[in-house]
């Protein structure tokens, strides 16, 4: 098991239904571990007031937006940075609202831990479901099911452990390995930061207390490098005449100077001459470090081009991917998108929506003409030029993408790559104009 250590840091996200107390969590989270300043305490106390509540309303920590003030809900993911003498945090504060899924994906597509809380009078309801399929969708590694409001069953142990035993079941048949669950009362500060007197009969960690000691990251070597090439610099100076780099962020893995690397969609071999960082000359590079990389040989390279180590995907036109729907606007077989790959942008074509994941039981439901906001289904897209994607569980970085929609420039769908077809067929790509 990794030990933290005081440099660690943990990206986590924070998902559960209306009403269930996850921004009273969060709040509480923040104030009992020291992280809230003076002035915002301050503020929330006046904010209580103004409310008609005598003690401050923890949850206006999170809920920065007046209309989640007023409606006393979250619409929007907020993110908190805070830092306890064993580990640094980055918190996504997702909403919990149906409506705003979509959201969840966004601050979970980062994340190491999903924190999915539940309220210990309603158990495990579709919203806990939804969100543990998006979780284990997105390959989160570590889930926590924080069963709240144990306050209000009399801290009973019967109802904690028939909750725990229902999730952690869904959980298995979607694949999380790694689930805790932990009794707390977000209002009254029992097992978030300190323990609880009155559940003496739960031996866990506390949710602060495993937060600090889950392991985080993954060893960079144990990854392929990948790294999406996003500017190409020439300065062409006297101090400088042929020098030729390749800057941007390495996406996995480590790179060395010495390396043999493949440049795709091209495919063509070289190795890696040397690697600048800060400005000066490195040996060796791991993710996610920002770099310029020089190559032995000169080899047309631009933005969008992948530099590869190890194996290396197969470039194809035709990619399988499941599929989280965010946008109003369904998205239907026929449709004309852009699909943004790392710093790659293609358009590309929605082939056929082969099904929909029903999320109460899992099931594939074809035969659906598309998929509406929050859905999560399985397409066929064909592009107009080659990429280099990995399987998203083999790849977090590079085995996702977005679909985009070419009029406006929003975001439609949040894609993971399955296996690619490594067949490509010209002969079934769209025209050019159609492209327009």
């Amino acid at each position: 098991m990794t030990t933290a250590t005081a440099t660690s840091l943990l990206r986590f996200a924070t998902a559960g239904s209306v009403d269930d107390g996850k921004s009273t969590l969060v709040g509480r989270l923040l104030h009992d571990s020291k992280s809230v300043l003076a002035d915002q305490l301050e503020a929330v106390e006046h904010a209580s007031r103004n409310r008609g509540q005598e003690a401050p309303d923890l949850a206006l920590l999170t809920d920065g937006l007046r209309a989640e003030r007023e409606q006393g809900i979250t619409i929007d993911v907020a993110y908190r940075y805070f830092a306890t003498p064993r580990r640094r945090f980055i918190l996504a504060d997702t909403p919990g609202h149906v409506q705003y899924t979509r959201n969840m994906v966004t601050g979970a597509s980062t994340a190491e831990l999903a924190v999915v809380l539940v309220d210990a009078r309603n158990g495990v309801v579709e919203q806990t479901r939804r969100h543990a399929a998006v979780a284990a969708l997105l390959r989160v590694p570590h889930v926590v099911l924080a069963v709240n409001k144990m306050d209000l069953v009399e801290y009973t142990e019967p109802v904690f452990a028939a909750i725990a035993a229902e999730f952690t079941a869904y959980a298995a048949s979607l694949g999380v390995k790694d689930v805790l669950a932990v009794p707390i009362s977000a209002l009254a500060g029992d097992n978030v930061v300190e323990p609880s007197a009155h559940m003496d009969w739960y031996g866990g960690p506390t949710l602060l207390e495993h937060l600090e000691t889950v392991p985080v990251g993954s060893d960079p070597s144990a990854e392929p490098a990948r790294f999406p090439v996003q500017y190409v610099i020439r300065p062409q100076t006297e101090e400088h005449p042929d020098y030729r780099g390749y800057a941007g962020q390495l996406a996995s893995g480590v790179l060395r100077v010495g390396d043999a690397v493949t440049v795709l969609p091209s495919g063509h071999t070289t190795t890696v001459a040397g690697i600048d960082a800060l400005g000066r000359e490195s040996d060796i590079a791991w993710a996610p470090q920002s770099v310029t990389v020089r190559l032995a040989d000169d080899i047309d390279i631009s933005r969008g081009d992948l530099i590869a180590a190890g194996p290396a995907p197969v470039p194809t036109k035709d990619i399988e991917a499941t599929v989280s729907h965010l946008n109003e606007r369904p998205l239907r077989a026929g449709d004309k998108v852009l699909l943004k790959h790392t710093t790659r942008t293609v358009r590309a074509l929605v082939k056929e929506i082969s099904y929909r994941i029903d999320i109460d039981t899992l099931e594939q439901r074809s035969g659906a003409e598309g998929l509406n906001v929050n859905d999560i289904g399985h397409v066929v897209l064909r592009t107009a030029e080659p990429l280099a994607l990995d399987s998203y569980t083999d790849n977090r970085r590079t085995g996702s993408f977005l679909l985009i929609d070419p009029a406006d420039g929003t975001t439609l769908t949040a894609g993971m790559a399955g296996e690619a077809f490594e067949t490509v067929r010209t002969t079934d790509a769209p025209d050019e104009e159609d492209w327009v």
